[in-house]
């Protein structure tokens, strides 16, 4: 139930961005565009290859399936980064935290269970079919949604229980959970208590499931006796850890950053960078490393081509 602060007056926040910089306005409309462009282009464009490639239908792909359209719902979030009214109701910065958490917690445990399922194939390739069954790969995928729900009602509500001011400026570009707390004049040590245990469970958890099937994997490789043999099963798994990376180490980033009020550039660069970055570089991570993905993407462009020219 929301508090009786924020039933006198409907709230509306005006996400500052990046409008303290004037000079690069234009030049930052344009990237934001291109990238929102190509990330939702992008991931339903591996959607649909996936979808309709029967060589692509395996277990892994099922999850990159997932992990895409992950990514694509992200890009429809952060439409308001080439608006030029930045200003947002509370109910609107409310429902924009809750999906953004769900799909942040989603990805998380997605890039996870992908980890397991190259964990299985290296290590266990003669019962990977057995035990990456069907089933199991429905509920790794549904648990990933499932908590990321579970995860993203609990931090709204806690963060409906605060009371805000009728107009408030918010230094970021995206309704994040610390932000929307700086704009509240309630005390937050609940709210930010319950943040720091299920990121901290999420973080240690999943990284637990992922260094562990890396190292399982790492020493698989290496029991493996001709060199290339180690480089071709390596190869497998590179796509994975780089996207794991670059997802993993922006958090951590955000973590050490010691006070998020006098570093607000630093802060919003990295919230940039795993809000519209990540969810562009992962169908280029993952799709231009595959042969089967690439003939798939350069046929249909030639179809197309040959659409355009009838």
């Amino acid at each position: 139930m929301v508090s009786e602060g924020n039933k006198s007056g409907t709230p509306i926040f005006i996400l500052i961005g990046f409008s303290e910089y004037p000079e690069i306005q234009v030049p930052l409309f344009v990237v934001f565009l291109f990238v929102c462009t190509v990330t939702a282009v992008g991931n339903l464009g591996t959607i649909i290859i996936i979808k309709i490639n029967s060589k692509l239908h395996i277990i892994m792909y099922f999850f990159l399936s997932h992990l895409s359209l992950v990514d694509f719902c992200y890009s429809k979030l952060l439409e308001n980064l080439v608006v030029e009214d930045r200003s947002i109701s509370f109910s609107g910065c409310i429902i924009q935290f809750c999906f953004a958490c769900i799909f942040a917690v989603t990805e998380t445990f997605m890039l996870a269970a992908m980890a397991y399922d190259r964990c299985v194939a290296v290590c266990k390739p003669l019962l990977y079919t057995t035990i990456m069954s069907q089933k199991l790969c429905a509920l790794l995928v549904a648990g990933s949604y499932t908590w990321g729900i579970v995860c993203s009602l609990t931090l709204t509500y806690f963060l409906l229980e605060l009371s805000f001011c009728e107009s408030t400026l918010i230094n970021n570009f995206i309704c994040d959970h610390s932000v929307i707390i700086s704009a509240s004049y309630s005390d937050p040590y609940i709210t930010q208590l319950i943040r720091f245990i299920i990121a901290i469970f999420n973080e240690v958890s999943s990284l637990i499931i992922i260094v562990t099937s890396y190292m399982l994997n790492f020493i698989t490789i290496m029991k493996i006796p001709s060199a290339s043999g180690r480089q071709k099963t390596f190869c497998a798994c590179a796509s994975h850890l780089m996207a794991i990376t670059i997802f993993h180490g922006t958090i951590l980033f955000l973590y050490r950053i010691p006070n998020p009020k006098n570093s607000s550039l630093i802060v919003k660069v990295a919230s940039l960078f795993y809000t519209v970055v990540i969810p562009m570089l992962n169908p280029l991570i993952y799709s231009l490393r595959n042969k089967d993905v690439k003939s798939m993407f350069e046929k249909l462009v030639d179809t197309k081509l040959i659409y355009y020219r009838i």
